[in-house]
């Protein structure tokens, strides 16, 4: 499976909360579920992180789609291809919509992990999870141009349908795999403290600038009013101006 846009834009057909997944960074899977629950509304994907996997395992993915959500498996994986592309065919059975794999692996490791997708997804009568090349980590403070265009290059090539990059490495990024779907964690409303992420934008201009999915995580998920929080996240990509 391929990304279909790299422009974010909401429409009749494509819906706010389908630009947007909650990062449910919990160790609890009971507790990730509520949450998840409760922010549906604005929600239509649930990012399982290696910390809920760690704790959870493969009943993280089939819990949340089973509530109903498209699933956002972020395990990052980096080894050998032949580990890679194995790993990725047990998790291509589960049924993610998206898989993460880092794009620091190379060529072979990613094709590797694209095929054990489709492969896995083959084993059980689903359709092939998108691969997400992650790029560089929003918590480095530097990220070198001709190492995120390499490795944007070197995901298409390899047949990954998305790349995931800061939002101030968009341009870069899609200009060097114009055809991927831009993924953007570490999005915060303006005047949010930034946790440990050191490349940030608001959602408005993530979106603004050409991504295709944001990631939302600790603006909503340790607010005092997580639901007041998400409708905020909304509000502001509904509202009509120059960044969406």
């Amino acid at each position: 499976m391929t990304g279909e846009s790299t422009i974010g834009e909401s429409t009749p057909e494509r819906p706010v909360r389908e630009l947007l997944a909650l990062a449910l960074d919990l160790d609890d899977l009971d507790e990730a579920r509520e949450l998840a629950r409760r922010l549906k509304p604005w929600f239509a994907v649930a990012k399982v992180g290696l910390e809920l996997y760690a704790s959870a395992g493969p009943d993280a993915v089939r819990a949340l789609a089973g509530d109903g959500f498209e699933v956002f498996l972020d395990l990052k994986l980096h080894d050998i291809p032949a580990t890679v592309g194995r790993s990725a065919r047990v998790l291509g059975r589960l049924g993610p919509r998206y898989v993460t794999l880092h794009a620091s692996g190379g060529v072979a490791m990613l094709a590797a992990g694209v095929e054990g997708l489709a492969l896995g997804a083959s084993d059980v009568g689903l359709a092939p999870a998108t691969a997400l090349a992650v790029t560089v980590l929003t918590s480095d403070p530097v990220a070198p141009p001709d190492v995120l265009a390499g490795r944007a290059r070197d995901a298409a090539r390899a047949g990954c349908g998305g790349v995931v990059c800061a939002a101030p490495d968009l341009r870069l990024v899609l200009d060097a795999a114009p055809a991927m779907l831009a993924v953007v964690p570490g999005t915060r409303l303006a005047g949010a403290g930034a946790h440990d992420q050191a490349r940030v934008a608001t959602p408005a201009e993530a979106l603004g600038a050409g991504a295709g999915l944001l990631v939302v995580g600790r603006p909503v998920t340790r607010s005092a009013s997580p639901e007041e929080a998400a409708a905020e996240i909304v509000a502001s990509l509904e509202r009509p101006g120059p960044s969406n």
